[in-house]
């Protein structure tokens, strides 16, 4: 049974890690994408990471996101080791710590990364 995050409206940032391999997935699958396995476990991730990557998005890609530009997307890399895209604030550097939080965006609950505090 597949646990529940914010792809279903709950805030919680969901991964898996193979029993067999070891190996680190972030978005489910049925089957380990490194061995084949179908042994997974569900695992809840801190919310804590390192900014990777980031991009400002100043065009709206459908009327929904309209009332959020600029916005920006960034790519994280996980405290537990996978990497994940989602939203965050607009002044987010490479390097930079961060921790995520859940906000709405257009009808959603979304995963959101701030630079993290103390």
């Amino acid at each position: 049974m597949q646990a529940s995050d914010w792809t279903t409206g709950v805030e919680a940032i969901r991964y898996q890690r193979c029993a067999r391999c070891g190996h680190l997935q972030y978005f489910r699958r049925d089957f380990c994408a490194a061995c084949g396995a179908t042994e997974l476990a569900e695992e809840t991730a801190s919310g804590e990471g390192t900014v990777y990557a980031t991009s400002l998005v100043c065009r709206a890609a459908t009327p929904e996101t309209r009332a959020h530009v600029p916005y920006n997307m960034v790519l994280i890399d996980v405290r537990e080791g996978f990497r994940m895209m989602a939203h965050g604030d607009n002044d987010l550097a490479i390097g930079d710590a961060v921790t995520a939080r859940f906000v709405q965006f257009a009808g959603r609950l979304v995963p959101y990364f701030a630079k993290a505090t103390g």
